[in-house]
Formats: structure tokens, sequence, C-alpha cells
């Protein structure tokens, strides 16, 4: 094989290196646009009666998204109360009690197709499961979205944090006759807590802006969210469609701008929590 000189290969190592600055030069700017321009036009609506009062029929100068920013917190905590245990219970069981059988192959196989599936899906599915059959949307319903698309997240995590822990930790808790189960739950689990945690908002993260599936379960309304098992729910990101697609008035393109600006507000924070308890637990 005829071996190239160095000037090729210098030549050919600088190009790659200027693609790849290039790249992430043209990512990063991007993301700086896409954050300046929320930035800017999601401040000007914010102000007291954004945050304290609910949101209004299409027209009506004053209003605000409180009634939105509960509505998410509500169907995000029902979403978490639903997929959060058996995620971490899942998790548990594949890591700790059955690693490599048929069973848990399929398990984990599973997990990861779901974690693949359009969230337009999930909403269809809970579309025809709950809201057909009961005849109205509700918060529940998307919280019930919102749980299908997190629990095969909060599971494939759970298990890689927990298969991380050194076995050491377990031979060490079982040569001193301390029961299986119990090593598990209060040694392993313990060590990898930070992962776990980090797991479970990460999850959070994913479903944060989502609106195909809010769409087909929650849909919206003017109103409070605590008929949430029953009526139509409010929330963040099908307040921000129906103000920025579906109404002529440039006060609500206006809020819709603000409660897009909160949704990265709080999904980059939960991000960078996450980075950093991953960065102290490597420190440790």
């Amino acid at each position: 094989m005829k071996r190239r000189g160095i000037l090729f290969r210098k030549t050919l190592n600088t190009a790659i290196k200027l693609c790849s600055v290039f790249c992430v030069t043209a990512a990063v700017a991007v993301l700086v646009w896409i954050l300046y321009t929320v930035l800017r036009s999601g401040l000007q609506a914010f102000n007291w009666s954004f945050f304290a009062e609910s949101t209004k029929p299409y027209g009506v100068e004053d209003g605000g998204i409180a009634n939105a920013l509960l509505g998410t917190l509500f169907i995000t905590a029902g979403a978490v109360i639903m997929s959060v245990p058996p995620g971490l219970f899942g998790g548990i069981y594949l890591s700790e009690f059955d690693r490599d059988s048929r069973l848990s192959r399929t398990i984990r196989f599973s997990a990861n197709v779901m974690m693949g599936i359009p969230s337009i899906l999930c909403g269809l599915f809970v579309y025809a499961l709950l809201v057909c059959n009961t005849k109205h949307f509700s918060g529940f319903a998307g919280s019930l979205a919102l749980a299908v698309i997190m629990f095969p997240v909060v599971l494939r995590t759970s298990e890689d944090m927990l298969r991380m822990v050194p076995n050491s930790l377990r031979e060490s808790a079982l040569a001193l006759g301390t029961p299986h189960w119990a090593a598990v739950f209060t040694i392993v689990c313990r060590a990898a807590k930070n992962g776990l945690l980090t797991g479970v908002l990460l999850a959070i993260a994913r479903v944060g802006g989502e609106t195909a599936p809010l769409l087909f379960t929650a849909l919206w309304s003017d109103d409070w969210p605590f008929s949430f098992f029953s009526e139509p729910t409010a929330n963040l990101t099908v307040t921000i469609n129906e103000y920025a697609t579906n109404s002529p008035f440039e006060v609500m393109h206006t809020r819709a701008w603000g409660a897009a600006l909160i949704i990265c507000i709080a999904i980059l924070a939960l991000n960078i929590f996450c980075r950093s308890i991953l960065n102290y637990k490597r420190g440790n």
C-alpha cells in the first residue's frame, strides 16, 4: 500500500480541523441566535399581569399565562408520579435482579424502541385509550401521554447509572450477610442517587417542550386547571401554539414569545443542573 506524504497528511488534518471548527461554530451561532430572538421578544411580555392573570379570549388586551403555568405544573407532576416509580423499579430490576434473561432483553429492547417513537403517536394512543372512551379532554390524559414518553427514559437511564456502581460495593454488602434486596436499596441505589436523580430530570426536560401529545389529550382552556380530571387543561406549549398560529392579535403573539422564553429558561436550568450533578459525581 502506497504511503501518503507528510504534506498530504498535514493538509488533510488541517482541513478536517477547520471543518470541525466551522460546524461547531455554526451550531453554536444558530443556538445563540435562537436564544437571543426568544429573549428579545419574550421579555416584552414580562409584567405582573403576565404572571398573575389567566389567559383571556382572543382580542382581550389584559391577561397572562398564570393558568397555563399552573396547568403545566399539574400535568408534569402527574406524569412524574405515573412514570418515575415504575421506571426506577424497572431499572433496578434490569440492573440488579435479571440482567441477561430473555425477559430483560425484551424489556430493554422495547424501552429502546419506545424512546424513538414520535411523541405524537403517544398522544394518539392516549387519545384513543382515554379521551375517546371518557368523551372529554383532560389534564390527566395529558399527564398519561407524557408519562408514556418519560417511562422508557427513566428506565434506561436508571439501569445505566446502577450498572456504573462498582461490583465491590455489592460484594461487600453481601459478604456481611445483607440480603440481596437490602444491599440493592440501601447500598447500590444510595451510591447511584445522583445519577438516578439526573435521569429523572432529563426525562422531565425531555417532555418539557412537548406540544403534540397535549393537543390530543389536555387540549387548551382559558380556565384555571382545577378540573384536572374532567376538563381541558391550560398548558404552556399549547398556549404558545394557539397564540402564535391561530391569533391575529400582536399582544397574543408577544405573550406566546414570553411563554416560549419561560420554557427555554426552565429546560436550560434543568439541563445545567443535570450537568452539575454529573460533574460533581465525577469529581468525587
